[in-house]
């Protein structure tokens, strides 16, 4: 049942909206959801910018009115002619972002949302090291993802919403330390914040 319904929120934009709109409403909906990632970020006009896993635009769209230098990488053709769409401000690359397809030290602000719960325990060690190569030396990556709550309120919808909706990998997220994993990496943490109850987390990490 859960893949049956994975795969229609995937295949299905209506579907998937819905979604989105209604796990948002946790922090005051989905217009500050897309946002919480990019508060306290300081991006000017020529600052380049990549939106890694990037969707079908949800955040691109807030990213472009501070930067004229908006980057979306995703894998999915759908999601990218989505986004195209969306979003026509930005240019859009279709990788891997394990293999992110871009020089060193090129990219001011490298952003992602609730991207890295698809991701096995390997993938994800990749994608930040590769994050890490391509943001310029004092770059920023900010990220907003699932944590597991710190209020035990929040663990029936959250339960909920991942066997419904998710893979293994996001319960793995859960137990998975993303400061620590970063600081690792060789990122120094500057911000992490806990929403809704402690099943969101921001965090903001510079080179």
């Amino acid at each position: 049942m859960a893949t049956i319904l994975r795969d229609w929120s995937y295949r299905y934009q209506w579907l998937y909206d819905g979604i989105s709109r209604l796990a948002a409403l946790s922090v005051g909906g989905e217009v500050r959801f897309r946002q919480l990632a990019l508060q306290g970020l300081t991006i000017h006009s020529d600052s380049q910018v990549l939106d890694l896993c990037c969707g079908s635009g949800q955040t691109t769209e807030f990213l472009v009115k501070t930067s004229q230098n908006v980057t979306g990488l995703d894998a999915s053709p759908k999601s990218l002619q989505r986004a195209r769409l969306n979003v026509p401000e930005a240019s859009y690359i279709e990788a891997f972002a394990e293999e992110i397809p871009f020089a060193d030290n090129l990219f001011d602000v490298v952003h992602t949302s609730v991207a890295l719960h698809e991701m096995q325990p390997q993938q994800l060690r990749k994608i930040i090291n590769e994050v890490y190569r391509v943001l310029k030396p004092g770059g920023v990556f900010t990220l907003v993802d699932f944590h597991a709550p710190t209020n035990p309120i929040f663990w029936p919808g959250v339960s909920v919403f991942l066997l419904l909706f998710e893979t293994e990998t996001a319960w793995e997220l859960l137990k998975t330390d993303l400061a620590e994993l970063l600081a690792k990496t060789g990122f120094k943490v500057s911000k992490s914040t806990l929403y809704a109850g402690g099943s969101l987390q921001v965090i903001q990490a510079n080179k």
